[in-house]
């Protein structure tokens, strides 16, 4: 079963039917809100979250990442499509672009980061050379080709937020390779992984970051609004593309 986490602008699906919505309790505390579970057209039956809570009032750093991924997993997900707004950093992803990256950079602190944090747990490593999934990734590829042009790869910055960064820190970025930047890439792709969760993202580019293009002196939140809105409409076309359809007439 596939579950969307939606981020800012992705508050409920298009076509969305939902049959019935679940609040799960976990070890580790309430999930930004309760599961909302259906179908989009003749695809088979899926789980939305609204990653900030259905009111939009969770900060990036206050977001209860293992109890949103417990959840999930708990009520039988295994595949995870992240839908997340996100700065561009690199020149060619402006607003608009669309973006599945393969790779990320954590520069998050304070954040519970690992379901095996002490206790009676032994310690597990997880691998993260390819922190996200290429099964989940190719899905959401292939279901793009009729919709929209779309960036096959880059690295996410997951910065820590609410705040957006200054023109230094997004210097700093770009000096670490980073293609795109936002505020909760990270801890949720590790803890899908500690989960054996396929997990994935598509992210949306709604501005230059701080100091680039159209943003080197200040970054317009009016424009910004307006560039979600419009891209918005292509995440959706997306999302009825790939999970529209029964699984059976999908790349697996």
């Amino acid at each position: 079963m596939y579950a969307i986490i939606g981020g800012s602008g992705l508050y409920q699906l298009a076509g969305f039917q939902a049959t019935r919505r679940q609040v799960v309790r976990t070890p580790y505390g309430e999930p930004s809100g309760a599961l909302t579970f259906g179908r989009i057209g003749d695809g088979d039956e899926l789980v939305f979250l609204a990653r900030h809570g259905y009111g939009h009032t969770q900060a990036p750093h206050r977001i209860n990442y293992r109890a949103n991924l417990w959840a999930l997993n708990e009520v039988g997900v295994e595949k995870i499509l992240s839908v997340a707004t996100v700065g561009g950093v690199s020149p060619d992803c402006g607003p608009g672009q669309l973006v599945v990256p393969d790779q990320i950079i954590d520069y998050t602190y304070g954040r519970a980061n690992t379901f095996f944090d002490g206790g009676d747990q032994p310690v597990v490593h997880v691998d993260m050379t390819l922190p996200y999934s290429e099964v989940v990734r190719q899905e959401l590829l292939q279901a793009a080709k009729s919709v929209v042009a779309i960036r096959d790869g880059g690295v996410y910055g997951c910065t820590q937020g609410p705040r957006l960064e200054t023109t230094a820190e997004i210097r700093r970025l770009a000096r670490d390779g980073v293609d795109i930047v936002g505020m909760t890439g990270m801890p949720e792709a590790a803890l899908a992984r500690e989960l054996d969760l396929h997990y994935a993202a598509l992210c949306v580019v709604t501005n230059h970051s701080a100091g680039v293009g159209s943003s080197l002196t200040e970054i317009s939140l009016d424009d910004i609004r307006v560039t979600l809105d419009h891209t918005m409409q292509s995440v959706h076309r997306i999302l009825g593309q790939m999970l529209g359809q029964p699984l059976v007439n999908r790349d697996s």
